[in-house]
């Protein structure tokens, strides 16, 4: 589920690959160098922001996404309006993202308002809402950016860690995949092995 210019989604209709943006970049070196100091500024500004009361919910990952590449898209911190699929699995339709969304934000997001005594639970309850953000796949383009800096801000407000994504992508890329692929039966327990040992306590 890496996100390089190489590999784009398949999606409905005739959207060429080059995503019309705002800067009227049509090379795609230039549009991965915009999109990369977007996530930059947005992952400043949001670790400076911060706080032991911040509640993370729809709205919060929205404010990641448009503030990450709201300079670049028109459609940031908006769902997605079109069906995709990355290298045959398809995404969930397009026309049930609002209801997706928020049946995830009532099942997944509520535990992270509140402190963790079990660092267990804490890894367990991180994956599965990883884990299933992925494969629910909201956004046109950003998506895995944008789920990695919100599920790395979760871990920084509870522990003060950070999940080794890098490393996880690297080494266990294929394991990752499987994982998300997993999360279409609300089984996460891939995710979670994955996470766990990339959780450094």
């Amino acid at each position: 589920m890496t996100e390089k210019n190489s590999n784009k989604y398949s999606v409905s209709g005739d959207e060429k690959e080059v995503l019309p943006n705002k800067m009227g970049l049509t090379d795609l070196k230039d549009i991965g160098r915009e999109e990369f100091k977007g996530f930059i500024l947005a992952q400043e500004h949001f670790i400076d922001q911060l706080e032991d009361n911040t509640q993370f919910n729809l709205k919060y990952l929205y404010d990641i996404h448009k503030r990450a590449l709201g300079h670049l898209y028109s459609f940031a911190g908006k769902l997605r309006t079109v069906n995709m699929s990355k290298g045959g699995f398809i995404f969930p339709s397009a026309l049930f993202l609002p209801a997706a969304m928020d049946d995830f934000e009532k099942e997944m997001l509520p535990p992270f308002s509140a402190k963790y005594i079990d660092e267990k639970q804490f890894a367990k309850d991180l994956s599965a809402m990883h884990a299933e953000l992925v494969y629910i796949h909201p956004f046109r383009e950003g998506n895995g950016r944008t789920i990695r800096l919100f599920t790395n801000l979760i871990a920084l407000k509870h522990y003060g860690v950070e999940i080794d994504f890098p490393w996880i992508m690297e080494n266990k890329g294929e394991e990752y995949i499987k994982a998300v692929q997993q999360a279409t039966s609300k089984e996460y327990s891939l995710m979670e092995g994955l996470i766990s040992r990339a959780f450094r306590l």
